[in-house]
Order: structure tokens, then C-alpha cells, then sequence
């Protein structure tokens, strides 16, 4: 597809739309180098797309909604991202993703409600709220990704493995806000990532639970300076700290500072951290259900 009309359509929305339910085959739709000012919804019968992007600095998905600007009452923030992601085992490469609505409040560049969700060397750029992942059970793959935000720019309930990505703090706040239900076994986990933040960022965090039981885990990575020693916030909910599980293992950077940590976190001692493998993190616990998802490439 390409908005110049010389594909099957000049619409990412209008290719979605026109994609067979519940098909028995991937449906792949390459978007050819572009700015695409429009809001996308892939259903929950919009199963196995994959959106290939011809380039990821010039194809370019954006929109502007916010909290405010939505104005639906206290669940406004659902209601505005740029990307929906209803559809199960959906693929998207190449491909930057945007709310441009700037520092308003919550604003989603991209909300990933389905299973087996996977982007690769993706861009998801924004401020507060820039990406939400949700669902209980819902497992979600990001690999080679560059991701930017101010407040819990990463947040929600799914399990979701972060694989040598860039996570970029645009404030002095926080970069997940992870609401893990109880009885899952995994919530965030960041493996070789990056931790960047603007210069003016020196007073940020690793996290801060959104609900009792949060899960984050950040293993290999290089975190900068931006991180406060203590690396993790009770949020005010003093009662959290006993319920949720934050740690790290064998991280470097100047923000690196495990003998500073709150004392409610953990480091993992090498026989925990061996659990951590993508193939624990992320093969599905439906029987039957697809293995090795995660290992697609287009």
C-alpha cells in the first residue's frame, strides 16, 4: 500500500479492513515509505497481519488524540492510541508508530490488546502512556525497538519480553508502570536493553507498580545515570512492596547501583535468572497453542 495510490490502497486502515477474517494464511501488508495521519484498529478477527514498513525512519504512522481531548471520563487514556491491536499473533517490522499530541497527559502511541504480538526494529514514540500492553495471558515480544515516553511510558498487564531495545526517559519520572496479575509468572522483562534519557533527566526510575502484584525484571542492561540509586517507587501504595516483584541481574551503567535499591527489590541470584529465557517468558500455556511464535521474522 502506499498513500501516493500507487499500491492497493492509499490507507493502512482501508488494508486492514479489506484483509479476510480469521484467515488460514498470514496476510502480509507492506506500507511503503510515508506519514500516515490516521488512527488504526485491527480487529480481534484480524488475526495473523503482519505489517512490513519499507523503511523504519520514513514509514510513519502518527495521530494526536489525548486524554483530554477524548473526553470520555476516567477511561479516556484507551481511547487514544495511534495503533489498536486486537488481533492475535499480529507482526509489525520497519515501522514508527506516533502520538504527537506532546506533553498533554495520557496519550498511546501504540495499545497491543492480543496474543502473540510481535515488533521488531520498531520505533514507538510519545509521552505519557506512549505504550500499553494488556490482557491477562497475553504474551507480547519486542525485539530491536526504540522506545520513548515521560510518565510509565510502558504500562499494562501483559507479559511482555523487551530484547535489546532502547527505552528512553524524556522526564525525571518513571518508565513502566507494570499491573501483572496475580499468579503470573512473568511482566516485564528487559533483556540487553539500553536505559537513555534526555540530558535533563537526572531523577528517573525503573518502575513503579500500577497494581499489587507487578512484575518487571531487567537482566543485562545498561542503565544510565538518569536512574535514581534507589531504581523503584512504591507509587504511595505501601502495600505493594510486599506483593510485587521488581529485580534486576548483572546490569552495568553509571545507574547501576544494587547496593542502593529499595529494599523491597531484588537482585537475582544466577539460578533465578537461568528462568529467564524467552522460551519460558513467552511459549504460550494454552495446549496446543502455537510454540516458537516469537521466532518470526516477517
Amino acid at each position: 500500500m502506499d498513500q501516493k495510490g500507487t499500491g492497493d490502497f492509499t490507507t493502512i486502515q482501508e488494508a486492514v479492513n479489506s484483509a479476510k477474517s480469521y484467515p488460514a494464511k498470514r496476510i502480509t501488508i507492506f506500507i511503503k515509505d510515508g506519514t500516515y495521519y490516521e488512527k488504526v484498529k485491527v480487529h480481534a478477527w484480524n488475526t495473523q497481519i503482519s505489517f512490513i514498513g519499507e523503511s523504519r525512519e520514513k514509514t510513519i504512522l502518527t495521530y494526536d488524540d489525548y486524554f483530554g481531548k477524548i473526553n470520555l471520563g476516567r477511561n479516556s487514556t484507551f481511547y487514544t492510541p495511534t495503533l489498536l491491536v486486537d488481533g492475535n499473533d499480529f507482526f509489525a517490522k520497519n515501522i514508527t508508530i506516533k502520538n504527537t499530541s506532546g506533553p498533554v497527559g495520557q496519550a498511546v502511541a501504540v495499545s497491543v490488546n492480543a496474543n502473540r504480538v510481535q515488533f521488531s526494529n520498531c520505533s514507538f514514540l510519545g509521552n505519557q502512556d506512549t505504550l500499553y500492553t494488556s490482557g491477562e495471558g497475553n504474551k507480547n515480544y519486542f525485539k530491536d525497538c526504540y522506545i520513548e515516553g515521560t510518565t510509565d511510558f510502558i504500562f499494562g498487564d501483559a507479559t511482555a519480553l523487551f530484547e535489546n531495545c532502547t527505552i528512553h526517559s524524556k522526564s525525571d519520572s518513571y518508565a513502566t508502570a507494570a499491573s501483572t496479575q496475580s499468579g503470573i509468572a512473568y511482566g516485564y522483562v528487559f533483556k540487553n536493553c539500553k536505559l537513555t534519557a534526555d540530558e535533563k533527566v537526572t531523577k528517573a526510575y525503573l518502575g513503579r507498580p500500577w497494581r499489587p502484584f507487578a512484575k518487571t525484571v531487567y537482566i543485562s542492561c545498561e542503565i544510565g545515570k538518569h536512574i535514581l540509586p534507589e531504581g523503584w517507587s512504591a507509587w504511595s501504595k505501601s502495600d505493594t512492596t510486599t506483593s510485587c516483584f521488581y529485580a534486576e541481574y548483572k546490569c552495568t551503567g553509571e545507574g547501576y547501583q544494587p547496593q542502593k535499591r529499595v529494599s523491597w527489590s531484588y537482585q537475582l541470584k544466577d539460578a533465578e535468572a537461568k528462568k529467564y529465557t524467552i522460551e519460558n517468558i513467552l511459549d504460550s500455556d494454552i495446549p496446543n497453542a502455537t510454540k516458537k511464535w516469537y521466532l518470526k521474522t516477517n
